[in-house]
């Protein structure tokens, strides 16, 4: 018997706590697979919130929106680029996350609306640390633990994931593309504004695709996985030295929110 929404969203919360809680002591394994329990559960969610919705009568000018955009229209905009962000599994910037938004979701999200939203999330943990199952935060630079200039995060990712290295840029560019056509590979009809989106992250990946008409998802994904091969030990060799500074040096705000030297650009939206 399927779930319901209630349910749903009860598992949901108690996931994302044991998320964080694998995160904070190191257990990457168990965190990477409550992940993926996690996100079966959003997309379990998203069903069963359509099957609360009443029928109504098509627009026949109009082609009716994907079961997991019109859910995702419903949702709080922090929520919107939670979902976002988890989607491209790496740091991002505001524009980044409204493209992505806008080619997997409905209802509005601008640039705007996200510059103050990591203030806001950071107020918000300083009055009630963890009161929440996850923040959005910042991503951090290696060299001085400081936030990453226009880049968001989440606070259940390891703390490696949310280091900017020299070659991170680059390696959350293609991580960021790999999991967007891997996400367009299982939608029955993923719209225009996907394709376009991949499309764009294909022009600057060699070996993904020319043109619209002769790129798929599948060589998106497999030209940016190949490429990844070449980057990813030495970018997370690097993730990880940082990171254990930053436990050893910062407290646990600066660990979300970075230490207050200089902030500096990069992220998965570089190509």
């Amino acid at each position: 018997m399927s779930e319901t929404a209630e349910a749903l969203e009860r598992r949901i919360d108690d996931l994302r706590a044991a998320v964080r809680r694998a995160v904070t002591a190191g257990d990457r394994s168990r965190a990477q697979t409550l992940r993926a329990e996690l996100r079966r559960a959003e997309r379990e969610w998203d069903m069963a919130l359509d099957a609360l919705a009443p029928p109504s009568e098509p627009d026949p000018d109009e082609p009716p929106p994907a079961d997991h955009r019109a859910a995702a229209a419903l949702l709080p905009l922090r929520e919107q680029v939670h979902q976002a962000l988890t989607m491209l599994g790496a740091p991002a910037a505001p524009k980044l996350i409204v493209q992505v938004h806008e080619a997997f979701s409905t209802g509005e999200m601008t640039s705007a609306r996200l510059t103050s939203l990591r203030r806001d999330e950071e107020r918000s943990f300083r009055s009630a640390p963890h009161a929440r199952p996850y923040y959005l935060c910042a991503a951090l630079t290696a060299d001085l633990l400081a936030p990453a200039r226009g880049l968001l995060a989440v606070s259940t990712w390891s703390m490696s994931t949310r280091i900017i290295g020299p070659l991170s840029p680059r390696v959350d560019f293609l991580t960021a593309a790999a999991r967007l056509a891997e996400e367009i590979q299982r939608l029955a009809d993923p719209g225009a504004a996907a394709r376009r989106l991949l499309w764009r992250f294909a022009a600057n990946i060699p070996g993904a695709g020319t043109g619209p008409d002769r790129m798929t998802p599948e060589a998106v994904a497999a030209a940016a996985r190949a490429e990844l091969a070449l980057h990813q030990d030495a970018d997370q060799r690097h993730r990880d030295s940082a990171a254990r500074r930053a436990r050893d040096q910062l407290d646990e705000v600066q660990q979300l929110f970075g230490s207050r030297f200089v902030t500096v650009a990069g992220g998965a939206g570089s190509g």
